[in-house]
């Protein structure tokens, strides 16, 4: 897969509400194709198809299908990142949560946005080019999710972690890695079994097992 970036941005930036149709109609076919087919046999001749464009319409807008991907990846990041946004309200009131809610608030919106087309979820995970700009968007929002969670953790009375920075690193990246993970692994998944027993490691993690669903 590029690694370098070339090649990887798209060719034509929507400006009216048609031409937006189009681009939007492409990556979702895209996604369709993907998902069907995997990566090596979704061509951009099954995605123009499946799209409803000429292949010139979709060269016109992306100029191969790991720009494609790539698109499709920031589209998925950015969806992560306002579930994420959404659910941090005011820090005042997120404290009067116990922390226990918290995680499941935390890790049902990441869980809610791995549901869709697990095989989708797959082929990005596995084939997605390692493009600078997606590595960047990667990069920054696991900062300012890591950021969040100190200062959440940092005041909440119930948390009893020695090192509350090294606390956030591992609580956003063990959702973010294990929920990949098992999303997109093989077979199915009972989703509300895997978010109950994650709420419950990380909570125990933080609170030292004080808390509902754990051992005083």
């Amino acid at each position: 897969m590029p690694s370098d970036g070339r090649g990887l941005q798209p060719r034509k930036q929507p400006r009216q509400i048609r031409a937006e149709l189009t681009r939007e109609r492409i990556l979702d076919a895209a996604a369709h194709v993907f998902a069907e087919y995997g990566y090596a046999a979704g061509t951009t001749n099954r995605i123009a198809e499946r799209a409803r464009v000429s292949i010139g319409s979709l060269y016109q807008y992306y100029p191969n299908k790991d720009a494609i991907l790539v698109e499709l990846l920031i589209r998925h990041l950015d969806a992560g990142m306002a579930a994420v946004n959404a659910a941090r309200l005011d820090q005042d009131a997120l404290r009067s949560e116990s922390v226990e809610d918290l995680m499941r608030l935390y890790v049902g919106r990441v869980i809610a946005n791995h549901r869709d087309d697990p095989k989708l979820l797959r082929v990005m995970i596995e084939q997605g080019p390692r493009a600078p700009e997606l590595l960047e968007r990667v990069a920054q929002n696991e900062l300012r999710q890591i950021a969040a969670t100190r200062k959440l953790l940092g005041s909440h009375p119930e948390v009893r972690v020695a090192d509350v920075d090294v606390a956030a690193r591992l609580v956003v990246s063990t959702v973010e890695m294990v929920v990949h993970k098992v999303m997109a692994g093989p077979g199915q998944v009972d989703a509300a079994r895997f978010e109950e027993e994650l709420v419950t490691m990380l909570t125990g993690y933080l609170t030292g097992g004080r808390f509902r669903g754990g051992a005083a």
